[in-house]
């Protein structure tokens, strides 16, 4: 195979792909432009199924009947082509049953195109906000079932695969939902690798506000904690229905977090649950879900638990061994955050394709809150990239 690169035409994705290509992921191949464009039906409208800032991506078929989702870059720039190099690297080295990998890609001289297995349930948001949302398909066993896959899959990233994996960009819309709604965490193409002993690192800030957690979207201090943050708000997300930032009457934004804070303080847990769900859920679970919620977006990045400990408090064990009361505190972002946002996946009314909102941040100053690092991670190694 080793000729076959030579059509990428650009060394970071010769490097990327070369790196992957001794994972002993043999389910990928490269496809050239010409399958993907019949797969596609040239790659019409009709097939579109989702367009963001990144491009579009479009549903397929391969002439031996296989269904794909192939997304393709609008821009060939230098930042495209390396969030298409990121993303083809690491959907090259994951192998878990809850992400999403890479069926292949294409990397001609001015295109560059990843193809993924298609999923028939779409995607998370389209259930809970968009064009299923009136029509409950994720009843409360189901969105259980989405919560623990979706954990599970950033367990495997951030503590079995090696080196370490930081998604960067978890929400709804980056689970998708096979034909059994099991859950797929897709979309790597903001994803870091972390070195061995290394615990945070310091980065330019890419995701969706609603979801940063605020030590990132403040300071660029990104780290595990900040994929279980963003987690924590996709949780809540799920058993409320609510969407993570809602534009209330004249404008004002407010977070999920600042909507739930009053009714757990109050102890009104039932008020949490999905109006669509009509009260058919598990109660116990329900409160267990907000609670593990609770504790994954503290302000303070080494109070939240890891993946592992999320994982098996979802599965009903708590390795801790202790009960906390659940508590809430929120995380109100900076005005110049949400003027700087820009429309997201959830401003999207749900007759539209989907849109990928990632906003747009500078350097942002915070007098309220200390930045943890200073004060709990002199002693930990830090890498600045």
């Amino acid at each position: 195979m080793g000729s076959s690169w030579s059509c990428c035409g650009n060394e970071k994705v010769d490097e990327a792909t070369n790196r992957i290509s001794g994972t002993g992921n043999a389910t990928w191949r490269i496809f050239t432009y010409k399958e993907l464009h019949a797969a596609t039906n040239g790659f019409s409208e009709d097939n579109k199924l989702g367009e963001g800032g990144f491009g579009s991506v479009y549903w397929g078929r391969t002439t031996d009947g296989l269904q794909i989702a192939v997304k393709k870059l609008k821009a060939m720039n230098s930042k495209a082509e390396m969030e298409f190099a990121v993303e083809v690297e690491v959907l090259g080295r994951v192998r878990h049953r809850n992400l999403l990998g890479l069926r292949g890609y294409c990397a001609g001289t001015d295109q560059r195109l990843i193809v993924y297995d298609y999923m028939p349930n779409l995607s998370l948001l389209s259930h809970l906000h968009g064009q299923f949302a009136g029509e409950v398909h994720l009843d409360w066993k189901r969105r259980m079932k989405i919560a623990i896959g979706s954990a599970e899959g950033l367990l495997y990233l951030h503590h079995e695969v090696t080196p370490h994996i930081i998604h960067r960009d978890i929400k709804a819309s980056n689970v998708l939902l096979d034909s059994d709604f099991e859950p797929l965490v897709a979309d790597f193409g903001f994803a870091k690798l972390i070195p061995e002993g290394v615990s945070h690192m310091t980065t330019r800030v890419k995701g969706t506000l609603g979801y940063l957690a605020p030590e990132y979207a403040m300071w660029g201090k990104v780290s595990e904690s900040c994929d279980v943050y963003s987690f924590g708000i996709l949780l809540l997300e799920l058993v409320t229905g609510r969407k993570p930032i809602e534009k209330l009457p004249g404008g004002v934004k407010r977070t999920i977090t600042e909507w739930a804070e009053p009714l757990i303080t109050k102890g009104r847990f039932k008020d949490l649950g999905d109006p669509k769900l009509r009260g058919n859920f598990d109660e116990n679970q329900l409160k267990q879900s907000i609670n593990i919620a609770a504790l994954c977006v503290k302000s303070e990045p080494e109070n939240r638990p890891t993946m592992k400990v999320v994982v098996s408090m979802l599965k009903g064990y708590d390795p801790r061994g202790k009960v906390m009361p659940t508590r809430i505190r929120s995380i109100k972002y900076k005005e110049e955050l949400l003027e700087l946002d820009q429309p997201s996946d959830y401003e999207n009314d749900g007759d539209g394709p989907e849109e990928k909102g990632y906003g747009v941040f500078g350097a942002m100053e915070e007098q309220k809150m200390q930045d943890p690092y200073l004060h709990h991670g002199k002693s930990r190694k830090m890498a600045r990239k």
